[in-house]
């Protein structure tokens, strides 16, 4: 069987791994194995394992970096609970394009939604010992249960995929009856899938939140990037969809790395009800001696991880945000193109047999934009993903985000224009190679 990637040397690289199950290889692993195998045939590959962004950061935010740099605040310590400009901007922000109201007080900058999110682990984990579990509704990011791993903190899961809509209700309080559940956490637009949960799924969270006194951690990694609506005017309809319209127990992630590509200077914001800001647990009591939970998430939880965000990227970040909700900076316009590439993308697997998993949204097809699922008829996730390293092609399995259906994760942020035919070349073979 002939394939775009020698075989035997592929096969060589891949045991060198030891990975007895593929279906289980980090996106780490994937990258690792992918690189060593274009070195060493020279062959190129369609790199879709990685979620990194593909395009040019924020010019806003450069200059304004630059410009902080230039003034010498590398040399200041931040204050630990933000920049007041950024402060003020992330309030703002949130009321351009979430409509929801958030002091300025309870927006803490964070080294982007990866430390966003540990941080809120930890905290929620300390507020009572009986409730000592996070609940994921999955698919969700890998690295976040990860996150618990390295805390040693209890969680939960399940894949939503058969329980959208009224479904979720019930689903939900099977979980939370138990009466050990901290927080519940998910993204919105969703990673892996790109589903986005509807405004009835939103109120049912919110509602059994308060039902459940439990806290709502809603990751906006990808915050407005369901391109089916335009949510790129601010203080207009339609809004990013959030469950602070139905709950006061939340924090929003708002991350810098994918809505404005300014991943790497590791900038992103925690958005605090002032319910939840302000409250008291006794569990934060008992450990530190009084203090809200705001308070112990900055000067406790932040100051011991990391003393602070970085000073410059909280001036970038502000400046966008400014400039966002001025309607100077239209960030949606330059993201769409995830969308455009989805879309192509799409349609290329198709054509050569294969299938997309999360393809709807109950009965709305879903959107177009930074992932997409696909699988093979008669291939498990772990199977496909290996033999599409054969092909050039990589991609990460559906099982390591704690989904239960077979097929992977593809990522449109690092095709080039030259790759869909080489794509479609390369799938031909596949399909020619795996009949169906």
């Amino acid at each position: 069987m002939k394939t775009p990637i020698d075989y035997e040397l592929a096969q060589k690289v891949i045991d060198q791994f030891k990975i007895t199950d593929f279906g289980k290889a980090t996106i780490r692993e994937v990258v690792a194995i992918a690189g060593q195998i274009e070195k060493e045939t020279g062959t190129p590959f369609i790199h879709m394992e990685m979620g990194m962004p593909g395009l040019p950061p924020a010019e806003i935010g450069v200059k304004a970096e630059i410009e902080a740099l230039k003034k010498g605040i590398a040399g200041v310590y931040p204050i630990i609970d933000g920049l007041p400009a950024l402060k003020h901007e992330a309030s703002r922000f949130i009321k351009a394009f979430i409509d929801v109201d958030i002091p300025a007080e309870c927006c803490i900058p964070v080294t982007g939604s990866m430390q966003g999110t540990y941080a809120s682990f930890l905290t929620c984990g300390q507020c009572d010992p009986k409730r000592d579990t996070i609940l994921f509704i999955d698919p969700g990011f890998p690295v976040q249960k990860q996150q618990l791993v390295v805390l040693g903190y209890k969680y939960e899961s399940f894949d939503v995929y058969n329980y959208r809509g009224n479904k979720l209700k019930e689903k939900l309080e099977e979980y939370l009856s138990k009466g050990n559940i901290s927080a519940i956490i998910y993204s919105n637009p969703n990673n892996p899938a790109w589903f986005c949960l509807n405004e009835q799924e939103l109120e049912i969270i919110g509602s059994l939140s308060k039902k459940y006194d439990v806290i709502i951690l809603e990751d906006l990694a990808y915050f407005a990037m369901d391109f089916r609506k335009d949510m790129g005017r601010p203080f207009e309809p339609p809004f990013q969809s959030t469950v602070a319209k139905y709950t006061d127990n939340y924090a929003l992630l708002i991350s810098g790395s994918k809505a404005f590509s300014y991943a790497g200077q590791r900038i992103g914001v925690v958005a605090f009800s002032p319910h939840l800001y302000n409250r008291e647990y006794p569990g934060l009591t008992k450990r530190y001696g009084g203090g809200t939970f705001g308070r112990v998430f900055v000067h406790r939880v932040l100051y011991a991880l990391s003393s602070g965000t970085s000073h410059s990227a909280q001036y970038a970040l502000a400046a966008i945000m400014k400039a966002a909700s001025d309607g100077e900076y239209d960030f949606l316009s330059v993201v769409k193109e995830y969308g455009r590439r989805a879309e192509r993308l799409k349609k290329i697997f198709l054509k050569y047999g294969f299938e997309i998993v999360y393809d709807k949204d109950l009965d709305e097809n879903i959107a177009d934009g930074f992932y997409f699922t696909i699988s093979y008829p008669g291939m498990t996730g772990g199977e496909l993903m290996k033999e599409l390293i054969f092909y050039g092609v990589s991609a990460i399995s559906l099982e390591t985000t704690g989904s239960t259906q077979q097929g992977l994760r593809a990522c449109t942020s690092f095709i080039k224009e030259f790759q869909y035919d080489l794509l479609d070349e390369r799938m031909r073979i596949f399909k020619e190679n795996h009949p169906i």
